[in-house]
C-alpha cells in the first residue's frame, strides 16, 4: 500500500482546507483509513477514522468542524475542514489499515502534509 497525501497550507483562523490522501496498491474498499496529526513536540494523535462500512468517528476537538470520507472511484481518503483555529496546526498524516478476515493486517502511513493556522 501506498499513501501519498496533499492538500495542506497556510490558513487563516476561521478558514477551510481540504486534505486528500491518493491510495495505491491495494484494494481500497477493504482498507480502515485515517487521519493523524502531530504537533511539534508532541504525539501522533487520532483525528477521524472512517471504517470500511463508512462508519466514521472524530476526535472531540474536531467534531462539527471537520469531515472525513472516502472515494473509491478515486481511490482517495478526505478530510474537510472547516472552521480552523491556531491549535489546528499540525502535520496531517493519512493512515490505512488494511482488514481480514481476522481483523487487520497492516498498517501504512503517508508521508504528512503540514497545516498551519494563523491567528
Amino acid at each position: 500500500v501506498q499513501l501519498q497525501a496533499s492538500g495542506g497550507g497556510l490558513v487563516e483562523a476561521g478558514g477551510s482546507l481540504k486534505l486528500s490522501c491518493a491510495h495505491s496498491g491495494g484494494f481500497f474498499r477493504f482498507n480502515e483509513m485515517a487521519w493523524y496529526r502531530q504537533a511539534p513536540g508532541m504525539g501522533r494523535d487520532l483525528v477521524a477514522r472512517i471504517t470500511t462500512s463508512d462508519k466514521t468517528t472524530y476526535a472531540d476537538s474536531v467534531k462539527g468542524r471537520f469531515t472525513i470520507y472516502r472515494d473509491d472511484t478515486k481511490p482517495t481518503l478526505y478530510l474537510q475542514m472547516t472552521n480552523l483555529k491556531p491549535e489546528d496546526t499540525a502535520v496531517y498524516y493519512c493512515n490505512s489499515k488494511p482488514i481480514g478476515p481476522s481483523g487487520p493486517t497492516g498498517n501504512y502511513w503517508g508521508q504528512g502534509t503540514q497545516v498551519t493556522v494563523s491567528s
